[in-house]
């Protein structure tokens, strides 16, 4: 059943892209509303029957907006930096300088890329350790020049490869754990697809954690999780139901602050609107952070993270 609504949503996708394609015009215009309607009648027709697994399937959505995006969006003066003045550049995690109205602030993101050819540069989103300590460098930099951080979590998981445990992936995620914990400046994390393992908490430990409605944050990946649990692939679905990995789950057991809306349909049918709010919820939290002393704030962030315990139905 869910097929059939991921089959259509893609069809409408298409009649969305093509018609922006046309530019704007009266004729256009009203053909994009009518194509509107038929996706908040799809989507109302839907929404209460997506599981758990449905949500993962729209996290990792193809087209879903990236970091990259949202930089381009929402921020100006992009500068991006590279290298961790160690080993190499990552082109999994991006991060650079760049302005929110007005105000200088410091960026770091997973980046998955938006074709095959990016996909296989940027090793699908999947970390290495010179990604974690380039963020570790530019969480140094912010902290230097008192820029607020803002981090975008969109990782399937720290890669894996012998390469990467060679090099001390596990040193390098708990090396940027413990920057966080103790950083000197705001820090505000929005998980905007996949948040996957430890690979996305290194960039987590925030002020104020948001998710993007349809974006997942766990300790593993549906698959992962079946394949330990019960030798197989097959059981993901209920994997998925069992590791509890929603906006809303996340948002119940106080993991998170607030859920972002998407647009009907999901994040990448109008990304444009995504930015929109993601702007809004950046915006009201740096106006409040910023006001509050920096002890306040890293005692509030520690205070926060030991709070959380184990959780009983």
């Amino acid at each position: 059943m869910m097929e059939e609504y991921f089959n259509k949503l893609d069809l409408l996708k298409e009649k969305i892209d093509r018609y922006k394609a046309l530019g704007s015009s009266t004729g256009v215009d009203k053909e994009l509303e009518k194509v509107r309607k038929e996706v908040i009648e799809l989507y109302q027709k839907y929404r209460n029957k997506l599981s758990r697994w449905d949500r993962v399937i729209l996290a990792r959505y193809p087209n879903r907006p990236y970091t990259l995006d949202f930089v381009k969006a929402i921020f100006s003066d992009w500068v991006e930096l590279h290298g961790d003045r160690f080993f190499a550049d990552d082109p999994a995690i991006v991060a650079g300088i760049a302005k929110f109205k007005n105000r200088s602030v410091a960026i770091i993101g997973h980046q998955k890329g938006s074709n095959t050819k990016e996909r296989v540069y940027r090793n699908f989103g999947q970390p290495r350790p010179e990604g974690y300590r380039k963020a570790v460098r530019i969480m140094q930099l912010a902290e230097k020049f008192n820029l607020p951080l803002i981090t975008f979590i969109d990782t399937p998981g720290a890669y894996p490869g012998i390469g990467a445990e060679e090099r001390g992936q596990a040193e390098a995620i708990a090396r940027s754990l413990e920057v966080m914990a103790l950083l000197r400046t705001p820090i505000v994390v929005v998980v905007t697809g996949e948040g996957g393992s430890g690979g996305a908490l290194a960039l987590s430990l925030g002020d104020k954690i948001f998710m993007l409605e349809n974006a997942i944050y766990s300790v593993i990946s549906p698959e992962g999780c079946a394949a330990i649990l019960w030798r197989t692939q097959d059981k993901k679905e209920e994997a998925a139901e069992n590791l509890h990995l929603t906006s809303y789950d996340l948002k119940k057991l106080g993991i998170i602050d607030d859920i972002i809306p998407e647009p009907p349909g999901g994040a990448h049918m109008y990304p444009e609107e995504v930015f929109l709010s993601v702007e809004k919820y950046i915006d009201k939290s740096l106006r409040e952070l910023c006001e509050k002393r920096i002890e306040t704030l890293i005692q509030q962030r520690g205070d926060r993270f030991r709070s959380i315990k184990f959780y009983k139905e």
